[in-house]
């Protein structure tokens, strides 16, 4: 009995290190089941409290400490694991009674020492156990100014994307503003801009995956509905205001929908891996006429053949429409035209398989 106990305990502490090293250290997305559980079950919390019954301002009020909450009780939680396997192995080495084992381990864990330990074996657990809990602690302190710079930068861009396409931001608006300023002239720029923003959240968001729910200092303003009015404002300019193809607006939409696939990957939210250029999407064709006539009246120079227009558009679309209409949802983004206004009543969730499954086709 006391062998199993032994193993079982180390098979805790071991896990537990790996989550926090797969969290907080390891340079790429990996799915820890820890983290995703304590995640997972703060958010049930959450969803309670900020109830689709109540108004946008106070869910928006409620979710914003989402995150933050979850990452003070994350390594809590490893630290009571830690705790608990070393508990195990106390006992499982003779120190006394289960009581008298979770004691001891809580004692060398907060490095407290109110209980004394005999022999080089509890004294070595003891010594490894004190290690562990300042490691796990000091950890998270290192982890928050790196996650935190990756949120700067994101807000950074969706702040000024504010002043350019309006609020709530619109694909229409972006446009007409930049044809009013000096007729697209400067549209190379801020694709390659964008694309440089769908580059760092690919990476940032998946390193560290609980920025996909810190919320923008504004409640109107978001990352996912700020990521769907530019590659709308892309898809519409490359299908209805060219005559010839844009190379940087379609390596910005390519980075973009890849983007914000891989990190639904990371999350196991489900999504066409392979959709056709006719498949239906959430916009519809009157919404894309309406769109282009707005444009025309904007003095914007509009294709003549909308018929080829639309479909040139649902092509782009049809590759980041429900990645970016679920990311909306498990998010709660404010409401946006032509993203999350067309999400499920209450933002509902998705349907989620394991994470990590399924990977990106590029």
């Amino acid at each position: 009995m006391q062998i199993v106990v032994f193993l079982a305990g180390l098979a805790l502490i071991a896990a537990t290190l790996m989550s926090a090293v797969k969290t907080v250290i390891l340079p790429r997305g990996v799915p820890s089941f820890l983290t995703r559980y304590t995640f997972r079950s703060t958010r049930r919390v959450f969803d309670v409290i900020a109830h689709p019954s109540r108004s946008f301002e106070w869910r928006d009020r409620v979710m914003a400490m989402y995150s933050p909450v979850t990452l003070i009780l994350l390594p809590a939680f490893w630290v009571f694991l830690v705790g608990v396997g070393y508990a195990a192995l106390f006992w499982a080495v003779g120190f006394g009674t289960v009581e008298q084992s979770s004691f001891v381990s809580g004692s060398s864990l907060l490095t407290l020492g109110f209980v004394s330990v005999e022999g080089w074996t509890q004294h070595a657990l003891a010594f490894s156990e004190a290690t562990l809990g300042l490691g796990l602690v000091a950890l998270l302190i290192t982890f928050l100014p790196a996650m935190y710079s990756s949120f700067a930068d994101r807000e950074t861009m969706v702040a000024l994307l504010d002043v350019r396409a309006g609020t709530p931001p619109s694909a229409v608006e972006f446009l007409l503003r930049y044809h009013r300023i000096d007729g697209f002239g400067d549209l190379p720029d801020a694709w390659r801009d964008w694309e440089r923003f769908f580059a760092q959240i690919q990476e940032s968001h998946t390193s560290y995956p609980a920025l996909v729910f810190f919320r923008s200092p504004l409640p109107e303003m978001h990352w996912v509905t700020a990521a769907g009015t530019m590659l709308d404002a892309a898809a519409l300019y490359v299908s209805t205001c060219r005559s010839e193809p844009d190379p940087q607006a379609q390596v910005m939409l390519r980075a973009g929908f890849l983007s914000l696939r891989r990190i639904c990957d990371f999350f196991g939210i489900e999504y066409p891996a392979d959709p056709a250029p006719t498949d239906p999407i959430a916009i519809t064709k009157d919404e894309f006429l309406t769109a282009s006539e707005q444009l025309r009246s904007g003095g914007v120079s509009v294709s003549g053949d909308l018929e080829q227009a639309w479909r040139d558009y649902a092509g782009w679309r049809v590759n980041y429409d429900t990645p970016l209409l679920r990311l909306a949802n498990i998010t709660m983004a404010p409401i946006a035209p032509w993203s999350s206004d067309r999400s499920a009543p209450g933002h509902t969730k998705p349907v989620i398989r394991r994470w990590g499954r399924n990977r990106t086709s590029v």
